[in-house]
């Protein structure tokens, strides 16, 4: 009978750069929703939908097709478009190419609240995440976020472009 091997523990390199990565994963979302909630009454994530459902062809989104977009589960995303329907800055509607779906749909007033709170976030992402690196590193940053990406979820993950 085998007995099973222990995973080798991280040490030197591999665990300074663990240690960097799990403390920025911690800090630079509560930075980010510090600023937004501050200046906007948002949260990161609902910013992020937001932001998504702008980009979108007539401004709406399968619920379903959000979720995916935002790493999100279906209950979580549903609380959070709940949230904003609250504030009135987002709309479910039944999607009319096929009733079994339920689609978000960005108001005016939810337009007028991405429009008037990306500037700032962005501003906050250019210095916390993009002004400490050099343009090749930020190149590295893409890439190296994109493998660890796939690793995770190898179906990809939401593209802005």
């Amino acid at each position: 009978m085998s007995t099973p091997t222990e995973p080798p523990a991280l040490s030197g390199v591999r665990l300074e750069a663990w240690a960097a990565l799990a403390t920025l994963l911690e800090r630079l979302p509560a930075a980010l929703d510090a600023q937004l909630t501050r200046d906007s009454g948002l949260t990161h994530f609902e910013h992020g939908l937001l932001y998504a459902l702008d980009g979108a062809p007539e401004r709406a989104l399968r619920i379903s097709t959000l979720a995916g977009y935002a790493s999100s589960t279906l209950s979580r995303l549903s609380r959070a478009i709940s949230r904003l329907e609250s504030k009135g800055l987002v709309r479910r509607e039944i999607d009319p190419a096929d009733g079994r779906f339920t689609l978000a749909v960005l108001t005016e007033s939810g337009r007028t609240t991405v429009a008037e709170s990306t500037p700032a976030h962005h501003a906050l992402v250019e210095q916390l995440v993009f002004g400490p690196l050099s343009e090749p590193q930020i190149r590295q940053l893409a890439e190296i976020s994109r493998r660890i990406n796939r690793a995770i979820d190898p179906t990809g993950i939401w593209n802005p472009k």
